[in-house]
């Protein structure tokens, strides 16, 4: 036989009837038609080799010779295969509901069970150094999908009674056939006439012609966090896009930073250069610094190597409470493009005595 069916499933010939089946689950969820990116012929296939290894007889047949013979034909492994454990079966071929075999595995394409979920919604937003620092509220309007106003979600005309829902007659769910090679797949899924609440209204809401949600504009207040680093995202939950009978998706902000000429962060702390003279260096001196937030007092002492860092404590980014980072001011000396003939012989002088 050209197709091994062992290596199929990723298991090995000594492998357990429990291994095989958690193997060809694992596969199933990967490769299920009904599932974005499935691969209806790779399924098939690994669904003819559960088939034979997770029965005892063909697996022994397939074992000796490479094929099984025990009701053979045209249904290719599956004509006689039990899959009572997983519901029942019936017709030819076999059922089965999707979500007693993989155990919620329809969820992942709209079966029942899974919470219906609203869009997420993503915008940018983009802030001054300044604010990055001490963090701000935004306030931004934002177009999407809203609980409708007049039936508060409900799809409902207000005041209108409920009747049994005529699609799946009351159930919540729908079951829908997929015929293959192997047999008959009788899916479940939820109704999507009554989204599983078995019921529908008389008359639909005016409004929203039965959706529960309308497009409209919605103010939205951002806390941006102190310290957000550029590029950084804020996720506020529910606060996506509606939808009928489900919880609303997440709104996620990306922060765009504008970069400032003279400061940067570095982590909790603000960092600037303050380029100062020769002689300063030298002595030391007092120098005026204009922060962020006001001018500060810098004190220079001597140098011992250019670019030291002078750490101005308090400073920096807000950390909780009355934490804060430093502002850390890099010095940089600056050299006289030109020297005027006395102070070159001032230099000179300094040369002389070594320094």
């Amino acid at each position: 036989m050209s197709v091994d069916y062992y290596q199929l499933l990723g298991v090995d010939k000594r492998a357990s009837k429990d291994d095989i089946k958690k193997a060809f689950r694992k596969l199933a969820h990967k490769y299920h038609p009904d599932k974005a990116g499935g691969d209806e012929r790779k399924f098939k296939e690994i669904s003819e080799a559960y088939a034979v290894l997770s029965d005892d007889k063909k697996r022994a047949e397939y074992d000796a010779y490479g094929k099984t013979f025990a009701g053979a034909g045209p249904g290719g492994g599956f004509d006689g295969f039990d899959f009572s454990q997983f519901g029942g079966f019936g017709g030819q071929g076999f059922e089965i509901n999707i979500d007693d075999l993989f155990g919620g595995f329809s969820d992942m394409f709209g079966g029942r069970g899974r919470e219906r979920r609203g869009r997420d919604v993503s915008i940018d937003i983009e802030i001054p150094f300044k604010e990055s620092i001490f963090g701000i509220e935004r306030r931004v309007l934002i177009s999407k999908d809203n609980p409708c106003g007049s039936c508060a979600g409900s799809g409902s005309e207000p005041g209108t009674t409920q009747k049994t829902c005529p699609t799946c007659n009351g159930k919540g769910s729908v079951v829908e056939s997929q015929r293959s090679p192997f047999g008959t797949f009788s899916v479940s899924r939820t109704c999507s006439t009554c989204l599983g609440k078995k019921t529908v209204p008389e008359r639909s809401c005016t409004k929203c012609r039965g959706s529960g949600v309308v497009r409209s504009e919605e103010e939205v207040v951002i806390a941006v966090p102190a310290g957000i680093d550029n590029g950084a995202v804020i996720r506020m939950g529910g606060m996506g896009e509606a939808v009928q009978g489900g919880k609303s998706g997440d709104l996620y902000i990306k922060v765009h930073v504008k970069p400032d000429a003279r400061f940067r962060k570095e982590g909790v702390h603000i960092v600037t250069d303050l380029p100062i003279k020769v002689t300063d260096a030298l002595l030391g001196a007092s120098y005026q610094l204009e922060t962020i937030e006001g001018p500060v007092s810098v004190e220079i002492p001597p140098l011992r190597s250019p670019d030291e860092i002078i750490r101005v404590k308090g400073r920096g980014v807000p950390m909780g409470g009355s934490k804060r980072g430093d502002l850390l001011v890099r010095v940089v000396v600056a050299f006289p493009h030109k020297l005027s003939k006395s102070a070159a012989e001032l230099i000179d002088k300094l040369r002389a005595e070594g320094i």
